[in-house]
């Protein structure tokens, strides 16, 4: 059979084919497409049993009816989080529906640090310059991490990781999650309300999934209980952050630096050449003119090895499905 898989990006192609052909040498055919699946585009899996959906795809309800009107029978997404799919019409509509639960968690934290380094110590300013041969160091001052507070929301695989780097800068460690990681207790890390540790840190990030529960975990109260020189990194997904409550931080003057890899509006921006485009999300073009935020778009995962354990537990997903099986990253098992 052909299966087609959506969203696929350049450098991911040739992973996701080399362990297809692993997998099932000729049995099966891929399709990658770039474009991402919405209402507009879903007609194109029309007669694919099997699709391969990526975060930024939309599968709501009524995606999820054309699909399976279509012939469509499992969804195999290929990224942890899965908050754009509407796992109960899917169930309804008897579609299974897999995802990936977890890849190296080096790759985020990394990231993540990449992004609270370089809004610390001015990097994207300082190369700039440097680019123009203009050597000042004016307004280039950053801060010495050690000794100084990290606070990690959500302390899972990626959250610890987070944390075991913050050890090794010598910080401090506030954590804040439904449950202790032996882990980062083993760190030194002290476990302590939300507010206390938005207060108290010099650097926040976020390692949480988004979950109604969380959205918006960070809004105008969350952010005014923050350190006027804070760091706030997001590697995780964007709805966690209340935009225009951050905008409004911004504007007064508050925070010595944000880094975001995420946007809550990034469906249909992220991923995409839009350099040609007039910019018509405000809030997101507002976020760019802000000299202490740095915004990349949803890379952290990106790595060689993030990207081949996802196409491998991909490929194997598809193969539980052929086989009848339901595995660890089923989150619905078509009866």
């Amino acid at each position: 059979m052909e299966i087609v898989a959506y969203g696929v990006l350049s450098d991911e192609e040739p992973l996701l084919r080399a362990a297809f052909d692993k997998a099932f040498a000729g049995r099966h055919e891929l399709r990658c497409l770039r474009l991402f699946l919405d209402r507009d585009t879903v007609p194109t899996a029309a007669g694919h049993e099997i699709v391969l959906s990526s975060v930024n795809d939309t599968l709501d309800a009524g995606v999820l009816r054309t699909l399976a009107a279509g012939g469509t029978r499992m969804i195999a997404q290929r990224s942890t989080g899965y908050n754009n799919i509407d796992l109960t019409a899917a169930r309804e509509l008897g579609v299974t529906v897999a995802r990936v639960s977890s890849y190296s968690p080096y790759s985020v934290a990394e990231f993540a640090w990449t992004l609270a380094l370089a809004v610390n110590r001015r990097i994207v300013r300082a190369a700039h310059r440097t680019r123009e041969f203009d050597f000042r160091l004016d307004g280039l001052m950053g801060r010495d991490l050690r000794g100084r507070t990290a606070g990690v929301v959500g302390t899972g695989k990626i959250g610890s990781a987070f944390a075991a780097i913050a050890h090794g800068f010598g910080m401090r460690l506030l954590g804040w999650d439904i449950t202790e990681n032996p882990d980062c207790v083993a760190l030194g890390m002290e476990y302590v309300p939300r507010e206390r540790l938005f207060a108290e840190a010099d650097l926040v990030s976020l390692h949480v999934p988004l979950l109604p529960e969380t959205h918006h975990l960070v809004d105008a109260g969350t952010l005014g209980l923050m350190k006027d020189d804070a760091i706030l990194v997001n590697s995780s997904r964007g709805g966690l952050v209340d935009t225009d409550a951050l905008l409004a931080t911004l504007r007064a003057g508050r925070l010595t630096g944000v880094g975001l890899d995420v946007y809550e509006e990034e469906a249909g921006v992220f991923f995409l050449d839009k350099s040609l485009e007039v910019m018509t999300d405000e809030r997101l073009a507002r976020l760019m003119t802000f000299g202490n935020v740095l915004l990349t778009s949803h890379q952290a995962y990106f790595t060689e090895d993030a990207v081949g354990q996802i196409v491998r537990t991909t490929v194997s997903n598809i193969e539980d499905y052929l086989a009848g099986r339901s595995g660890d990253d089923t989150l619905v098992a078509a009866t």
